[in-house]
């Protein structure tokens, strides 16, 4: 079995970050706002963060699915893969299961969109064709944390948040533009550590979201190994995910030496250190892996 006290302390501890990284980027944006127009600014700030949440909240996950050319996979396609949905929704404690959409393509992805009230899950026909049945389930359960957790919720707040404080630095650098002439004349006064601000707010916001992003992978890996008690699993398919998106090419070129962006730049973490991750897990002498199902499934029927 899994130390339920130990895996709720890694729990808590990604979730104070989420939350200090999420305080930072509303930080930012209000900072921006009231050098605009002071306590009036946040208030207008406010508002027009509400209604952008609304209407946000107002676009159906479906039309998203649309936009990727998804399809519904139906449980009568793919039983076993259905069962499996259910079982880890039922350990993860969601009240209603997810919707299961099929994404045309050889690419090994998989993507969850939606609320904990409405949860789709998109997969793609590489997944579902190329990965082992331990592998899929490691996927499936991943994207069932992220639902869970409401990391969906969560990163569109910072979504918001980083749009918001890069439009505020824009229109105060169109401002600062248009007052340059009265700035050299001396008929208008600078404020240095403003400027910088709006300089470096919309940069910050980023790194902050980005930053936000790693640590909810890294929380929904191990929250995905919680319910199937398989660390193994997400590791392969997480090294098979990896492997494909390095082009054949580079590979033949430049065997190991594929270049990829700075740790800080990345929405997802590096695939080697969620591996590495994982893998410590098994060193615990409080984990024990076992399989989730039976692997005894078969391929969806066109």
């Amino acid at each position: 079995m899994i130390d339920q006290v130990r895996w709720q302390q890694h729990s808590w501890r990604n979730r104070w970050h989420s939350a200090l990284l999420l305080l930072g980027m509303a930080v930012f944006m209000a900072l921006l706002g009231w050098l605009f127009a002071g306590s009036g600014g946040l208030l207008l700030l406010l508002l027009g963060g509400l209604l952008l949440w609304g209407l946000r909240r107002s676009i159906s996950p479906l039309t998203v699915m649309r936009l990727y050319r998804a399809s519904p996979l139906m449980p009568a396609q793919f039983p076993a893969l259905w069962q499996l949905l259910q079982q880890l929704s039922q350990r993860a404690g969601l009240t209603q299961l997810p919707q299961l959409f099929l994404l045309p393509g050889p690419l090994l992805n998989a993507f969850s969109i939606g609320s904990q009230q409405r949860p789709l899950i998109a997969i793609t026909e590489g997944a579902l064709q190329q990965l082992e049945w331990h592998e899929l389930a490691g996927v499936l359960a991943h994207e069932i944390s992220h639902i869970r957790s409401n990391d969906l919720q969560v990163m569109a707040l910072a979504d918001m948040f980083s749009r918001g404080t890069s439009l505020l630095s824009t229109m105060g650098q169109l401002l600062l533009l248009l007052n340059l002439p009265l700035i050299m004349l001396g008929f208008a006064s600078i404020n240095w550590w403003a400027i910088l601000l709006l300089l470096l707010a919309p940069a910050l916001s980023v790194l902050a979201q980005l930053a936000l992003s790693r640590t909810r992978e890294y929380d929904a890996d191990l929250n995905a190994v919680q319910l199937t008690g398989d660390a193994d699993g997400l590791a392969n398919a997480l090294a098979k995910i990896e492997r494909q998106q390095q082009s054949w090419l580079r590979r033949l070129l430049v065997p190991g030496q594929v270049t990829s962006l700075p740790a800080a730049l990345r929405t997802h973490p590096q695939t080697r250190e969620r591996i590495l991750r994982l893998q410590a897990l098994k060193q615990q002498p409080w984990f024990q892996q076992h399989e989730v199902l039976s692997p005894l499934w078969h391929r969806p029927r066109d």
